[in-house]
């Protein structure tokens, strides 16, 4: 730490924030002191700089484990653009890359490794490990994804359950275990399936405020309204199905009405659904209709929107799926579409399971999605609720709150209902306390004696629907709970007795029949011209994208690019203050993005500073993983034509890397690629008219030489210049 004066400094530097968010600095202080940690934090909350900040302070090498590809891929891909040393072992890679890798690690030059549990316990890389931690050291075990340890979780993977040889084989290595969701049962189960040490648990709040949620009923007119939605709603989305033929039957209606859509389900194959996968990432298709299957392994931080055609299997799901939208905490929009036809659909593949206890608990989780859906809470009570969580409502950005139904006060109908659950001693579900109150005559009712107590029949003069609404507004209020081992016995607690005591009201919202729709704002002018410098840096940042082979959203993300297209910043100093520049981009991007912002000023005729003006010469940066495995290539002996085919880019992007790789100062033979007669010559040329548009260059030289060239020559040319300022400046 002694190289920064505080964490604000070091976060700063490396990713380009100049605060943390809520939670994050008090976890990354205490794995800076080597405790255990269980990390509870929502998508999008920040959880993967918990430990990747203190990877960087630490001595030695993070390992992090992760269960799926993309998502490794995705994250060194980040971290690798901001200028640090990540990389990751896994299937993707050839002999000579893992070997090249295994190399880099053991000399100390990455400080966090990437990898799964398989690849992980296996026979052939635990020595390999065991190599590391003697030469290198491991600072910390960071296991991604946690719940994955937990039967209980909603993604249980076996192999997860391995993880606890770790503690035994390195007893002294700190592990960091996260999750996006994770209820009390699951949370236990992953402290003790990987052995943690008396681990400081943090709980984030799951509130997600930038996420709009509402529920629409599902009638024959659903796809002109997702049509709408996707019309009306900028950048990309989702759309979840629980089938994979409705998936393929709205991809190609969605297609028919100009809308870039692919699909994704298990009946593509690997090839096609990476594709696919990869394609929505770096924007070159919009809406991505798939499973539930799709969406775990991506790291995309700008979907604004996330539709669900179909109701989901339960409610941390739901909450998993939706809050794949706003990562960047930008407004985005979760919409669900909820018909009863999906229901028996989901009733049908829970039947399927073999194991009894599973259905049951499967049906109950189904049970409490419906609620949800038919709920006229606010939606964040609801979904908050489950997790544990008080919401006390009126969230002002979900459909019940910002179009609320017309609320009665229910406090004596609440009494009746709890006084019921109290009389039959805690023993029933919904139902039958509902037979109960209306004075059925079945069986269950007369054999238990219960038509013989005072709150027998005391509810006749409302509907069981009406009750209904009114026991699931009770336990999505909190004033109710239900046991969770799938049979949903309702149980009172301090809150019901209050109710019974007439120390607290129970107000119900009643259902009223009305579409919802998200409030439109009004666009200042200004606000329209800061959408068309946006728009214009987009375009760059996929440019830019485009040529290193990488998602837009590793260059900048949103957030940064409104930022830049409000601040309008016009020099380094300036550029390097926004949230989300950190040292490395502001070397790697900064010029371009500077250019683009300078060329719009000009054009809309606003006064711009002379670039003489700044003087901020930030370090050189390090090379990208592309730009490396260009180098790896060339080093190789291979041609620029070859390369491009060999990773089946365009020439261009090669030269480019190369261009970028000289710059950098890594060793590319220029002898190579351009001939010392036309070398000296282009040096001659760019020493007499200085570091112009490449075009007069051209024209000076002749048709004999071609841009490549020229841009190769240039490279080595800038490189040289810099080092000679930056001689002349160090010159007492």
């Amino acid at each position: 730490m002694s190289q920064y004066s505080n964490l604000e400094q070091a976060l700063k530097y490396y990713f380009g924030y100049d605060n943390f968010r809520p939670g994050q600095r008090q976890i990354i202080e205490q794995a800076l002191q080597n405790r255990d940690l269980l990390i509870v934090m929502p998508t999008g909350g920040g959880k993967s700089l918990c430990f990747q900040l203190p990877a960087l302070l630490k001595q030695g090498i993070t390992i992090v484990v992760s269960p799926l590809i993309a998502l490794m891929q995705d994250q060194v891909e980040a971290l690798r653009d901001n200028g640090i040393a990540a990389t990751f072992l896994n299937s993707s890679l050839n002999s000579y890359q893992v070997r090249s890798r295994e190399e880099a690690i053991l000399n100390g030059k990455v400080k966090l490794l990437y990898v799964a549990p398989e690849r992980l316990l296996s026979d052939r890389f635990l020595p390999f490990l065991d190599l590391v931690h003697h030469q290198v050291g491991i600072s910390t075990f960071a296991i991604d994804e946690a719940h994955c340890v937990s039967e209980w979780g909603h993604d249980f993977r076996p192999e997860y359950r391995q993880l606890k040889s770790l503690r035994k084989r390195y007893p002294d290595i700190p592990t960091l275990a996260l999750t996006a969701t994770a209820t009390d049962r699951v949370r236990s189960d992953i402290i003790q399936q990987l052995g943690l040490k008396q681990p400081t648990i943090h709980i984030a709040s799951f509130n997600r405020q930038n996420l709009y949620y509402e529920v629409r009923p599902k009638t024959k007119n659903a796809y002109a309204e997702l049509l709408e939605i996707i019309r009306e709603n900028e950048g990309s989305g989702i759309v979840y199905c629980l089938t994979r033929k409705k998936v393929d039957e709205l991809t190609f209606k969605l297609e028919h009405d100009k809308i870039s859509a692919l699909p994704y389900h298990a009946g593509l194959t690997d090839e096609e659904r990476t594709k696919n996968q990869t394609r929505f990432i770096r924007d070159d298709v919009r809406v991505m209709v798939a499973t539930i299957a799709f969406g775990m392994g991506i790291n995309k931080p700008d979907v604004r929107f996330v539709v669900h055609f179909d109701i989901s299997r339960n409610l941390e799901s739901y909450y998993q799926e939706s809050g794949r939208a706003g990562r960047d905490g930008e407004p985005s929009r979760c919409t669900l579409f909820f018909g009863y036809s999906d229901v028996k659909t989901i009733e049908f593949l829970i039947n399927q399971k073999p194991d009894s206890q599973e259905q049951l608990i499967a049906k109950q989780q189904l049970r409490q999605m419906i609620d949800y859906a038919d709920g006229t809470d606010c939606r964040r009570t609801i979904q908050l609720g489950y997790f544990g969580e008080r919401f006390p409502g009126n969230c002002g950005n979900c459909d019940n709150c910002r179009s609320p139904k017309p609320v009665q006060d229910w406090t004596i109908e609440a009494m009746k209902f709890l006084s019921c659950v109290a009389r039959t001693k805690e023993r029933f579900g919904m139902l039958y306390i509902i037979d109960v109150l209306r004075g059925a005559k079945n069986q269950k009712i007369l054999q238990n004696e219960h038509d013989k107590l005072s709150t027998y029949g005391i509810g006749k003069d409302r509907s069981v629907d009406e009750w209904r609404i009114l026991g699931r507004s009770l336990l999505h209020q909190g004033l109710l709970e239900q046991t969770s081992d799938g049979y949903s016995v309702l149980k009172l607690n301090a809150l019901s007795w209050e109710v019974m005591r007439r120390q607290r009201t129970v107000s119900l919202a009643v259902p009223t029949v009305q579409k919802v729709t998200v409030v439109d704002q009004v666009e200042s002018p200004k606000a329209a011209e800061v959408e068309v410098l946006m728009q214009r840096l987009r375009s760059l940042r996929k440019q830019l994208a485009d040529e290193q082979s990488v998602p837009p959203y590793v260059i900048f993300q949103d957030s940064t690019l409104k930022l830049m297209a409000q601040v309008q910043p016009q020099t380094k100093a300036e550029f390097s203050k926004l949230s989300g520049v950190g040292s490395h981009k502001l070397t790697q991007y900064g010029d371009k993005f500077l250019a683009e912002i300078r060329a719009y000023r000009q054009e809309q005729g606003l006064p711009t500073k002379p670039t003489k003006e700044d003087n901020f010469t930030p370090s050189v940066g390090l090379p990208s993983e592309t730009e490396l495995y260009t180098l790896q290539l060339h080093q190789q002996g291979f041609s620029i034509t070859e390369i491009a085919k060999k990773r089946s880019i365009r020439p261009t992007t090669v030269v480019r890397h190369l261009c970028d790789l000289i710059e950098k100062n890594q060793q590319v033979d220029l002898n190579q690629l351009v001939s010392l007669e036309h070398q000296q010559k282009i040096w001659q040329v760019l020493d007499t008219l200085g570091d112009i548009a490449l075009t007069p260059i051209k024209e000076y030289l002749g048709e004999s030489y071609s841009y490549d060239e020229i841009r190769l020559v240039r490279g080595k040319w800038r490189r040289e210049s810099k080092k000679q300022v930056s001689r002349r400046e160090n010159v007492p």
